[in-house]
């Protein structure tokens, strides 16, 4: 059974209450993931990303590929 739950970080810990489905477990894993962090950390790559010139290059050229068959016809 996966179970997900969502939890605070207090003093470094958390405490994590398992549904009573849980009660005869003797083990399970637990997976720690900043997801707010990290979808805060992406955010500012794509915010930094519209002023570097590779990034900026790399989306010229692509647009360069698709205007050659923008205007075909099926």
């Amino acid at each position: 059974m996966t179970f997900r739950q969502v939890c605070k970080v207090s003093n470094n810990q958390i405490i994590v209450n398992l549904p009573p489905d849980f009660l005869d477990k003797k083990q399970v894993t637990v997976i720690i993931d900043d997801v707010i962090d990290t979808k805060a950390h992406k955010l500012e790559q794509l915010k930094a990303a519209l002023n570097d010139p590779l990034f900026i290059a790399d989306i010229k050229e692509i647009q360069n590929d698709f205007d050659s068959i923008d205007h075909e016809n099926i």
